[in-house]
């Protein structure tokens, strides 16, 4: 069969999540305690009313730390989603005052989204307000234009003879919504699974790298730099598409078989287990079918982060990656989360500017950490519970059920 696929960026998550069992209890969040997700600039923008039934309006009061968080470091974040977002009738009105706020004022921008937003805090459809919190980054990766020595493992562009075909066209319902494969004879068939895809990548190959660890995590993630060994200049390698399997997680696999326990199963403990168990690192990774495909920009600016799915940069630990199907693609959202592997608070305004396949249900994001080393250390770590308060433009009337 052929798989149905949200036209959305890769997974980028934590490699393994609990499996799901009997729906959350309810729970409360203290005032002033923390409780313990392809990119496009022409990314479509579901109306506010489709998602009413995930919020309930809060006050400010409510927002764990929201008085302590320096908002002049959100605000460039917030900037960039209007960029995107100050077309749409809800959004035009407060886009357009941006103009009248100093930027370089915490006490101005607090001022501002008190004045023209209301809090509202997600839930899932049982009533929970707590949910996963994961990380994803910028990683860097060594490589070289032409294959040979270390560089033995290639990144692929969209391959010729993959099919996209929007079901949204066709039957509104399945709005956002792709089936992928390819035709053969007069059937389009499902596209191949990483185990078989080879003999098809043939000609595609953008990049090759020196680490086929790396190359697979970097899928995850969605984007990265390459630093190029033959010519000294580094690129940026963007998401592009997809081959339409769902993407599996390497390490629920190997907690399932036993190899991992839950808390092992970060980026670093795969990684731990691979390097002891290398004759098995063929299977363990054909057990995520998906293959994600790249495209090559010029990274004029190393200072500007990847595009997410609304088409902007992400902007280091102000923007998160969310389910577009339960919140809008562009909203300020305040989370009340705590730091990876700790207990200390991680409360913040952010921005959710981007998306994932694995990211899926109201009161669920993925925080976007940076580029770099210590950014996907922080990420491969992060597997925390949080808390989530849509803000909303005041003039926007929401209903609760």
């Amino acid at each position: 069969m052929l798989t149905l696929v949200a036209c959305t960026t890769p997974p980028k998550q934590l490699p393994v999540e609990p499996k799901p069992a009997t729906p959350p209890v309810t729970t409360t969040v203290p005032p002033t305690v923390p409780p313990t997700v392809p990119p496009t600039a022409s990314a479509k923008l579901a109306p506010i009313t489709n998602y009413t039934q995930a919020y309930k309006l809060s006050s400010y009061a409510d927002l764990p730390g929201w008085g302590n968080d320096d908002l002049r470091e959100a605000w460039p974040a917030f900037v960039n989603s209007c960029s995107a977002l100050k077309n749409k009738a809800e959004w035009k009105e407060v886009c357009n005052t941006l103009k009248n706020v100093d930027a370089k004022d915490a006490t101005s921008i607090r001022g501002f989204f008190e004045m023209n937003f209301s809090p509202y805090q997600v839930q899932h459809l049982d009533g929970a307000t707590e949910g996963m919190v994961t990380g994803y980054y910028e990683p860097l990766l060594k490589g070289s234009r032409s294959k040979g020595g270390v560089f033995q493992t290639a990144l692929y562009a969209v391959p010729n003879d993959l099919l996209t075909i929007d079901l949204g066209s066709v039957y509104p319902d399945l709005k956002n919504m792709r089936l992928r494969g390819r035709l053969v004879g007069n059937k389009v068939v499902p596209y191949a699974s990483r185990a078989e895809i080879l003999p098809f990548l043939a000609g595609k190959e953008l990049v090759w790298v020196d680490d086929p660890i790396d190359a697979f995590f970097l899928q995850i993630q969605g984007s990265g730099r390459v630093q190029l060994n033959d010519t000294g200049e580094t690129v940026r390698v963007a998401y592009a598409d997809q081959n339409g399997h769902p993407y599996k997680s390497i390490g629920r696999y190997l907690v399932d078989k036993g190899e991992l326990t839950l808390d092992q199963a970060s980026a670093q403990g795969i990684k731990g287990w691979i390097a002891k168990n290398p004759s098995r690192q063929e299977e363990l990774l054909n057990a995520n079918p998906s293959v994600v495909f790249f495209k090559e920009e010029k990274l004029l600016d190393p200072s500007i982060g990847p595009k997410g799915a609304l088409g902007v940069p992400l902007v280091p630990q102000r923007s998160i990656a969310i389910d577009p199907t339960q919140l809008p693609l562009g909203a300020p959202v305040f989370l009340s989360t705590t730091m990876p592997l700790s207990s200390n608070p991680l409360q913040r305004l952010m921005m959710a500017q981007d998306t994932g396949g694995a990211i899926r249900g109201a009161v669920r994001a993925d925080f976007f950490w940076g580029f770099g080393r210590e950014p996907g250390e922080l990420a491969g770590r992060m597997k925390q519970r949080g808390a989530m308060w849509l803000l909303l433009p005041k003039a926007f009337e929401i209903k609760n059920n």
